[in-house]
């Protein structure tokens, strides 16, 4: 099957990929291309169908890097949402009503957690989640910037406990979870106020006799699998992603340097990418001479 093919749908039924590209305004050829060119580079056409189908559902835009392909354990690939892209469903959802963070260190000033407090509308308590960082630091460069990160992790985890935002993963999960790309939840999640629906306009079909709940489908990992863990590179590569979401011009040249130095593959492309995306929204472009950015 080609892009073209790919991109539409026989029988009146408009295809997921035809609803992204409706809301982005460019052509869906087009876009399946610079998809598979970018930030879903190296994914099957299924993969790529399941990620168009989980920024459809939870509003995300993979051109802003909201939502990309990461290389998965044992191949295959892994939708993560960035932390734009879970910042940007929290703004979304009609009931968010806004989020503050405490931050708990030792009586010398060190670091001991950062807790996250989410504001729906619709309760009388707001939602309270602890990340520690003893639990969630790593040996890489971007934890170097300790509360900044920290406070990603507990905005992360907060965003899930308060809205249910599911069948989505971050970097550091992606890493770790042998199996998880085979995962596939059909089960529509609420995240805008009017979400985007992937199979709008469906031929109309006789409805059963009693409503069935609806049906997830995943492939099952056995529970006696060894679970790897994670390797130096694949830690840098998400460290990484997370550190650039909302990294200052001076900063970004610094990953640059990293991502040439520990990075190969699909990870040093992928993490370059993010790179190229932020100095894009930041308004600076790489200097040879300088060895950094410049407006």
């Amino acid at each position: 099957m080609n892009d073209t093919q790919l991109a539409q749908v026989p029988n009146k039924q408009i295809s997921a990929l035809a609803v992204m590209a409706s809301n982005l305004s460019v052509d869906p050829t087009k876009l399946l291309q610079t998809l598979k060119a970018t930030v879903f580079r190296g994914a099957t056409d299924d993969e790529i169908l399941a990620l168009v189908v989980i920024s459809n559902t939870y509003g995300l835009n993979p051109i802003l890097k909201e939502v990309y392909a990461f290389p998965a354990k044992g191949g295959g690939i892994v939708p993560v949402v960035s932390i734009d892209g879970w910042i940007r469903m929290m703004n979304d959802h009609p009931q968010f009503d806004g989020i503050d963070y405490e931050f708990e260190h030792t009586e010398d000033g060190k670091l001991i957690s950062c807790t996250s407090i989410i504001y729906r509308k619709d309760r009388s308590h707001p939602t309270r989640v602890t990340e520690y960082l003893a639990e969630c630091r790593r040996n890489t460069d971007p934890w170097k910037m300790e509360r900044r990160m920290l406070r990603h992790k507990a905005t992360i985890q907060g965003a899930r406990v308060a809205f249910g935002f599911s069948g989505i993963t971050d970097e550091d999960e992606a890493a770790a979870t042998p199996g998880f790309a085979g995962a596939k939840d059909v089960t529509p999640k609420v995240a805008r106020a009017t979400p985007l629906d992937p199979f709008a306009n469906l031929p109309e079909t006789p409805a059963p006799a009693e409503e069935t709940a609806p049906v997830v489908e995943a492939v099952v990992v056995d529970p006696a699998q060894e679970v790897a863990e994670p390797t130096q590179e694949d830690m840098l590569a998400t460290d990484l992603m997370e550190a650039v979401a909302d990294s200052d011009a001076e900063n970004l040249a610094s990953y640059v340097e990293q991502a040439n130095a520990a990075l190969t593959g699909a990870k040093q492309e992928m993490v370059k990418k993010a790179i190229a995306a932020r100095a894009k929204v930041l308004g600076v472009k790489w200097s040879k001479e300088k060895g950094g950015f410049e407006a």
